[in-house]
């Protein structure tokens, strides 16, 4: 399958691909924690992204978020996906926050799926309270993550709006499959402490700005 070749390619991507072994450790972490996991190529990171986290941080009352850089995303073409490094060091310039921690833990982990990732942390980090966090635009096509079913049982999950998909999330096989674990909004600072399957929909100030619109700009 097309799917697996690019699993395959992503994994051999962890070894030609330079970057600072400092780059890959777990960020520092203590019992009892909430940690908001934020994955991405993030090719570039925008203003988007930080608006992403800090809205979770304030509206979730999160402890820390890790601002996760992948090696790829299996359901894309990563061939002029630049470097990990290269992408960590752009995230490190951009985010500022104090309670944001920017790492490449996901190559160190030698994991290619965030179902992988998942569940390796909450095996390792028992007593750490972890929530999943993704923009609305990835809900719409969050059925189609590997084991994305595997996802929701193990870790709670935040959507943050993003402009345009609030409908098609909303209308989402996830949304639609799961809404009996939908927690309002107004409650979202108890969605760390929920066994999942639980999630919520965060509407807040919402920031226009994509990679794939960036990247656009750039190449012209």
């Amino acid at each position: 399958m097309a799917k697996d070749k690019r699993a395959r390619k992503l994994a051999r991507n962890y070894m030609v691909r330079p970057f600072h072994p400092d780059d890959l450790k777990i960020p520092p972490i203590e019992s009892g924690m909430s940690v908001g996991l934020f994955g991405g190529s993030f090719n570039p990171p925008h203003d988007g992204h930080v608006h992403v986290v800090e809205t979770a941080l304030k509206r979730l009352q999160l402890d820390r978020v890790w601002w996760m850089v992948s090696p790829g995303n299996p359901l894309k073409n990563n061939d002029a996906l630049p470097p990990l490094s290269e992408r960590i060091v752009a995230s490190r310039a951009l985010v500022k926050h104090p309670r944001v921690e920017v790492s490449g833990l996901e190559a160190s982990l030698s994991v290619i799926y965030t179902a992988d990732l998942v569940r390796e942390l909450v095996t390792r980090f028992p007593t750490v309270r972890f929530v999943l966090l993704i923009g609305a635009d990835n809900l719409t096509n969050f059925h189609l993550w590997e084991r994305w079913e595997e996802i929701a049982d193990n870790v709670p999950i935040a959507v943050i709006d993003r402009p345009g998909d609030t409908l098609a999330s909303r209308a989402s096989k996830f949304a639609h499959k799961l809404q009996y674990a939908r927690l309002d909004e107004r409650g979202a600072p108890l969605l760390k402490n929920l066994r999942a399957p639980a999630w919520t929909f965060i509407h807040a100030p919402r920031s226009s700005l994509s990679s794939t619109h960036l990247r656009k700009m750039r190449s012209h």
